[in-house]
């Protein structure tokens, strides 16, 4: 693997509407971005990836896109964009934002236009297809939000557009190379800017599998997942790597692919040497104990055995063939500490041991906001408290499937994206200090026990034990190892034992003890030093022997 100025970056991810208010208006911006950035400095964060600030009606959040080229005025200024790319560059972080180019929104020209004269050229801008005299629907394939995948065109009665996600996201045609070219011109627009690149936002959609055909049905509406298509679908590479030539490469952007329904063989393509991103997220552990059929099915919970497997079975299917991107949690997922730590078990160990295990892979650790100090799900009293569009749409799916508003509600409270986009929690004061005004989104009520003010004066918080992790991977004498060596299971039949090596200039070794009943670890090998131990307020920073005593959710590194 060819070493890139990435590799040993630790990256952070923003949802601006709910980071910091700086106005008073309720929303997170740009501007209350700027004023933290010495927080996230001092947490060890190179890289910041924003969620969408582009002007939008936000139908889903911003990943609506009305114009590529203008920041809402919700977030701020492209002033307020320039100043905050301009001070990341002095303390040496760089910014990216989201590129969604499967869809923009319905309000954005090229689909006005399109409305306008669909058989133009801004029609073939986007999949329009005429009406049928049986109505029956070009293909019977199921939005991610529920729903077909088609909706009348705005005007015209006798034709359709094609939308793979909300009805005001209609999908964009990649096999028109003039879409293609008007979304490198804008790439390029913003790197020109001085933006260090981009997460790139549902990329594996572009390709459709053409002509439109009907899939077997999986639920009672009769439609079909879209996985299906996407297993079918050939030559998204021929886009992807278009994009990457023209777009990417010559500014060396750094760019992390949010890819789905990755082909077997493919890996190499996508993040290997020349690849068509710099790396993408590994979901595996997030997609355990999901279910097509919706979130009723999914298993809210995971036990410290099924995440070891999917981290460990993950690392090796990577391997040397690229730079992966390690997470816990994002804005489309609920809390990390709520879906890999047990209820009765969550505290703060619990969450420094997660916190542990994740960072110290093989891959770049991305951090979501409010991760670092252990923010966990919100407990929604009332549906009228959901603001999430895919939440909607499971609640419904769930009562659809026969459970009451109660048992819906919970079920969608599990799974809901709001968990992760209430207000950051910065202290104890109203709104969690996230805003002088009505915050957008209900603040979690847990806000005056778990906030970045009372951790910042703790030593053994569980922000200061993501700090310690940051300058270990840092550390001159441990980067090289921990950035390239490689990865190796340890005691790997042990229950609730998530233990591996890293190995390289030196050998490293992770011990987490994932339960409450404490443990006798042998080592492998003399213990030379502690490197790191997440009760170490309680334990002297030396290893005599050859075995350890674990206590309940103990979590140390090792120097061998």
């Amino acid at each position: 693997m060819k070493k890139q100025w990435w590799h040993d970056k630790t990256a952070y991810q923003i949802y601006p509407k709910s980071f910091y208010d700086s106005n008073g208006d309720g929303i997170g911006d740009i501007s209350g971005i700027i004023s933290k950035l010495d927080y996230l400095k001092d947490l060890g964060v190179d890289i910041i990836w924003l969620s969408p600030v582009y002007q939008s009606p936000l139908a889903d959040q911003g990943y609506d896109i009305s114009d590529y080229y203008k920041i809402d005025p919700r977030f701020g200024t492209m002033e307020d964009m320039e100043e905050l790319i301009r001070q990341a560059k002095e303390r040496d972080m760089y910014i990216l934002m989201d590129l969604v180019v499967n869809h923009c929104s319905d309000e954005h020209e090229w689909f006005q236009k399109a409305c306008q004269d669909p058989d133009g050229k801004y029609g073939n801008f986007f999949y329009i297809k005429d009406r049928n005299e049986s109505g029956d629907l070009p293909c019977n394939w199921r939005s991610y939000f529920g729903g077909p995948v088609w909706d009348e065109l705005p005007g015209h009665p006798d034709k359709q557009y094609l939308h793979v996600f909300h009805k005001k996201q209609p999908d964009l045609n990649w096999e028109n190379p003039e879409v293609r070219e008007e979304v490198y011109k804008n790439i390029r627009w913003w790197l020109e800017k001085g933006l260090g690149g981009f997460r790139i936002d549902a990329i594996i959609n572009i390709k459709k599998k053409l002509p439109f055909s009907d899939y077997p049905s999986d639920r009672e509406d009769g439609l079909s997942d879209i996985g299906n298509m996407l297993l079918g679908a050939e030559g998204i590479g021929e886009f992807l790597g278009e994009m990457q030539r023209e777009a990417f490469a010559p500014y060396q952007a750094f760019t992390v692919g949010e890819v789905f329904n990755l082909k077997e063989n493919q890996l190499t393509e996508f993040i290997g040497d020349g690849g068509y991103f710099s790396t993408m997220f590994d979901f595996e552990p997030t997609l355990f104990g999901k279910s097509g059929k919706g979130w009723h099915e999914a298993r809210t919970e995971l036990t410290p055995e099924e995440y070891k497997s999917c981290i460990f079975h993950s690392q090796k299917k990577i391997g040397d063939a690229g730079m992966i991107s390690n997470i816990l949690e994002n804005h489309d997922e609920p809390r990390g500490v709520s879906h890999y730590i047990r209820r009765s078990d969550r505290c703060d160990a619990s969450k420094k041991l997660l916190a542990g295990v994740y960072y110290m892979l093989k891959g770049i650790p991305f951090i979501y906001q409010g991760q670092e100090i252990g923010m966990e799900n919100m407990v929604f009293s009332s549906f009228s408290q959901i603001d999430d569009v895919e939440s909607i749409n499971q609640y419904k799916v769930a009562q659809d499937a026969g459970y009451d508003e109660d048992e819906a509600l919970k079920i969608v409270s599990a799974f809901s994206r709001d968990n992760a986009r209430t207000p950051m929690q910065w202290n104890a004061s109203r709104n969690a200090g996230f805003t002088d005004g009505t915050p957008w989104l209900k603040v979690n009520p847990n806000y005056s026990e778990i906030n970045v003010e009372e951790q910042e004066k703790r030593e053994d918080s569980i922000l200061n034990f993501y700090r310690k992790l940051a300058a270990v991977r840092k550390d001159p004498a441990y980067k090289e190892t921990l950035v390239y060596g490689s990865m190796e299971p340890y005691l790997k039949e042990e229950k609730n034992l998530i233990a591996y090596f890293r190995k390289g200039e030196k050998t490293l070794l992770v011990l987490a003890n994932f339960q409450k009943k404490p443990r006798c670890v042998s080592l492998p090998g003399g213990c030379s030093r502690i490197l790191l131990d997440n009760l170490e307020d309680c334990r002297q920073m030396e290893l005599p022997g050859a075995k350890v005593q674990l206590r309940g959710y103990e979590y140390m590194l090792l120097e061998l």
